[in-house]
């Protein structure tokens, strides 16, 4: 408009020619890797800056790395010639999906240097389909962003165009990303087509919410999930791509970049074109090459120092309260968030753990660091670990929940620290057990073998015999009501046929004779004489329920004597001895639905 030239749109799918990119092949990859001495891209004054991620997209199978289990299936279904209409490729941001819907459009549609190629697991890169398509500009793979195209107007659109054979192509491929954020409507107007489609049609969809998507979709894919990307073998693609931008990186560098990026190789690289952008505004590293060392790397993520993060740990394993809240507040002052102090030191405790479980080196970056996690791993107790886990878990959330984070995390921390110190509540049992075992000691009585000794005063409160066998026969014949006199009141003397001798207790005043009387009858077909005696007369006799009183109260008398009772009691002065049915009748009632 203004007379200068129209600049060419920057297209989200470009890749670089071969003189402009090297491609970063993964571990164990058979291409041959650039040397690092390559003329870089970047340089180039008229080629404008293109991030990494754009930069080293996955141009064949062989550069997608982590994911070849998919690669795998793939390969085979081409060379089998059982290729689905339909695929679905599911997984976290950054892992490829959306690389390698378009890596399938190049495998289905290459035709090789010579034109008379057909399906094959490895494009070559240099036939007009497979330029095209790197570049995005192939009229037969239609890419469509579901977030910005989401109603049945859109979805007819394809579903008219799927009747055209393709133009160029041997196959008419359809790429949908973020799929899912298709309205309910716009799916159901899809599924026939994409049920039945032309044979002509591929259709390849990307998500990242897999749930959203309906069954009947589900049912019509043959889905793909494409895995989070391990953090040592990002470190290692990372550490390529570093020799091929001409930047010397730290292993450790590298290492927090490749954590930090949580399996993702687009989030690891953004994070890494950072950490290149921040290292050059300090310099230039050895021969001219740019340094990214793990000291920036931490700064500009915001995280603790790996020694600091031991010593503060070392604090709270110690009872240094005094040290512990240093340490804690010289991570706040570099800039670390309280969060990521408590998450550095969850990671210290997972990794102490597995080397203790594995009886092997912790897992560090430096020397220095294995052999500190190692040492705890072998000092530490299994329970121990276990307990400061579940500690530093609820400090978590604490903090993350907390209007002022540094506040909760150095609460949390000494919360941490004072429970390291107290017992673990296994020993306590062991000790218990230990001191229940021990026989008891020996008390000062000497032991008589004389047949007059007294016996137990249960036993001497025994009720007559057969009185039990009388109050069971009343309760059977339905007699409640009699048979609690019996029980409650009644203390038998002497039982002879026909003839009951009993005494009650003062209080009880009320004329009872008749009714045992009856139910006696009634109980066994005898009519029965009843002989109220004076209570002076009675002697030990105890009712059937006093005798229970009596037998509960010398149990809990032994029970006190016993060892382990004993030492729980000195342990917890105002505690209760209570039976299961007092412990039932203490529990809240349950509420009643509706």
């Amino acid at each position: 408009m203004f007379g200068d030239p129209e600049p060419e749109p920057e297209v989200e799918a470009a890749a670089p020619t071969p003189a402009e990119r090297e491609p970063a092949a993964p571990a164990g990859a058979t291409t041959p890797t650039p040397a690092p001495t390559s003329p870089l891209p970047s340089v180039q004054s008229n080629q404008p800056y293109r991030v990494l991620a754009r930069k080293y997209r996955p141009q064949t199978f062989s550069e997608l790395i982590g994911q070849e289990p998919m690669v795998r299936t793939l390969a085979n279904a081409i060379e089998r010639d059982r290729l689905a209409h339909a695929f679905l490729m599911t997984g976290v941001r950054g892992v490829g999906k959306t690389s390698t819907a378009r890596l399938i459009a190049k495998a289905l549609n290459c035709v090789g240097p010579d034109g008379q190629g057909g399906p094959t697991i490895d494009p070559c890169g240099v036939c007009e389909a497979c330029v095209a398509i790197a570049e995005g500009r192939h009229i037969d793979v239609i890419e469509m962003d579901a977030a910005s195209h989401t109603g049945v107007d859109d979805v007819r659109e394809i579903i008219e165009a799927v009747r055209y054979a393709a133009v160029s192509a041997r196959y008419k491929i359809y790429i949908i990303d973020e799929v899912h954020m298709l309205s309910r409507n716009a799916f159901n107007a899809l599924l026939k087509t994409l049920e039945e489609p032309p044979a002509h049609v591929k259709f390849l969809f990307a998500t990242t919410e897999v749930e959203k998507l309906p069954v009947t979709v589900l049912s019509r894919t043959q889905r793909f999930d494409l895995r989070r990307i391990p953090a040592e073998l990002l470190r290692t693609h990372f550490g390529k791509i570093c020799g091929l931008e001409q930047v010397e990186a730290d292993e450790e560098a590298l290492r927090i970049i490749a954590n930090a990026a949580e399996g993702s190789v687009r989030d690891g690289l953004s994070i890494l074109d950072q950490a290149i952008a921040h290292a050059d505004l300090d310099g230039e590293g050895p021969e001219g090459k740019s340094r990214v060392d793990a000291a920036r790397v931490r700064d500009m993520l915001g995280l603790a120092d790996k020694g600091a993060q031991r010593a503060l740990l070392g604090s709270v394993l110690d009872g240094e309260a005094a040290a512990l809240l240093s340490a804690l507040d010289d991570q706040y002052a570099l800039g670390v968030e309280p969060l990521a102090v408590m998450r550095a030191l969850m990671d210290l405790v997972h990794r102490i753990t597995v080397a203790q479980i594995s009886k092997s080196e912790a897992d560090g970056a430096s020397a220095e660091e294995r052999e500190q996690l190692t040492d705890w791993a072998q000092r530490l107790s299994a329970p121990q670990l276990h307990r400061l886990w579940q500690l530093l878990l609820k400090g978590h959330e604490e903090v993350r929940l907390a209007p002022d984070p540094l506040v909760s995390a150095r609460m949390a921390l000494l919360r941490v620290m004072h429970a390291n110190d107290m017992p673990d509540p296994g020993v306590l049992v062991k000790q218990l057990e230990q001191i229940a075992a021990q026989p008891p000691a020996p008390t000062n009585a000497p032991a008589s073998s004389d047949a007059s000794a007294p016996a137990p005063q249960a036993l001497q409160a025994a009720p007559a015999p057969g009185w039990e066998d009388l109050v069971d026969k009343v309760q059977t014949g339905g007699n409640h009501l009699a048979a609690s006199i019996m029980q409650l009141q009644i203390r038998p003397i002497a039982i002879e046929p026909g003839v009951l001798k009993y005494t009650r207790a003062a209080k009880y005043k009320d004329e009872i004779a008749p009714i045992i009387r009856d139910a006696l009858l009634a109980a066994t077909g005898e009519r029965w004489r009843l002989e109220a005696l004076d209570e002076s007369e009675g002697g030990n006799a105890r009712s059937l329920a006093e005798r229970d009183e009596m037998v509960k109260a010398e149990a809990v008398a032994a029970m006190r004597e016993h060892p382990m009772v004993k030492a729980a009691l000195e342990a917890f002065p105002d505690a209760e001895i209570l039976d299961a049915k007092e412990v039932a009748d203490l529990a809240p009632p349950k509420r009643r639905a509706g």
